[in-house]
């Protein structure tokens, strides 16, 4: 959640969410872009500067999303015939495009390495790249979660689970780029929101960077991203990974990570961010408060607070 600048952590306060319906797989799409609008709304009072979801489960005839950001808005066509080029070079086809201000989205039919297409594309001098998914994206924006629907039309985006993320920054800059969710760049499909402050991230991004990754931003949650997705790429279940990263991660967190077919949170063992929970047959719902899970939930509910070192996921 934290930028580090200069050494210096910076400290914010922030909202997350999430909602997974289980049975959505064989019984249909469900209006994950409205639930996760509404319940960042909701907790608007714990930021308004930014805003961000992942909404995964979506069918769409391609192998994958591709959601960028280009710095100079006048220059996001023209960019988007670059990305659009790379793609072509590189073996895949586009099957359709949209630009919305500086952001660009396209669709892609690729077979290839995931890893190389997205080196390639980041070399575009001011472009972002905010996600790459199999059956999901990241939208961010600065502003609120109502401000980020108008302009993204979130609202009507079915799926069958996701995350989201309201943030205020106290003291470093408010822009798109270091707003959550957070991409594991470059494993399409894991994703991170997160509420506290890790104390090793330095150590851990050495450690990565060593090994060949590459970071977007200096925010922590974007460590546990990658932190989450090596270790599913080197075998490990969801489960497993964030068992490990309570083991691993120094400091104080709560988050929540997203994959293409499941949906995990872990809290550090201080139990210091909060976090609620509540589950029926058919839908998990999960938010920093209560008051959140009441927009999905709007009778009397059996909700649970999960406890230091806690963990647990679901799988669609």
């Amino acid at each position: 959640m934290d930028d580090y600048e200069g050494g210096l952590v910076v400290c914010f306060m922030c909202g997350i969410s999430a909602i997974v319906h289980k049975m959505a797989s064989s019984e249909g799409l469900a209006p994950v872009g409205r639930e996760l609008v509404a319940m960042l709304d909701s907790l608007a009072h714990r930021g308004i500067d930014s805003s961000g979801v992942t909404i995964c489960g979506e069918e769409f005839p391609a192998d994958y999303i591709i959601r960028l950001w280009c710095e100079g808005e006048q220059d996001a066509e023209a960019q988007m015939g670059r990305v659009q080029d790379i793609v072509s070079e590189y073996g895949g086809s586009v099957v359709a495009s949209s630009v919305t201000g500086g952001y660009l989205r396209t669709e892609i039919r690729y077979g290839g390495d995931v890893g190389r297409l997205a080196e390639a594309i980041l070399k575009l001098q001011g472009m972002h790249l905010h996600s790459i998914g199999r059956n999901s994206e990241i939208i961010k924006d600065v502003g609120t979660a109502a401000d980020m629907d108008g302009k993204h039309s979130i609202d009507g985006i079915m799926g069958t689970h996701g995350i989201g993320h309201v943030r205020m920054a106290t003291e470093s800059r408010v822009d798109i780029n270091h707003s959550h969710p957070f991409w594991a760049y470059p494993f399409p499909d894991v994703s991170v929101v997160h509420n506290g402050q890790l104390t090793n991230y330095h150590k851990l991004t050495r450690k990565y960077e060593d090994e060949g990754y590459t970071f977007q931003t200096e925010n922590d949650s974007e460590l546990i991203a990658v932190y989450l997705a090596d270790k599913m790429y080197k075998g490990m279940k969801l489960d497993d990974a964030l068992h490990s990263a309570v083991d691993d991660l120094d400091g104080t967190f709560t988050f929540i990570a997203s994959t293409e077919d499941g949906v995990g949170y872990a809290k550090d063992r201080w139990s210091a961010k909060p976090m609620v929970a509540t589950e029926t047959d058919d839908v998990v719902a999960i938010a920093s408060e209560e008051i959140a899970l009441r927009r999905i939930f709007p009778d009397e509910i059996d909700r649970a607070e999960p406890q230091e070192g806690d963990v647990k996921t679901w799988l669609i």
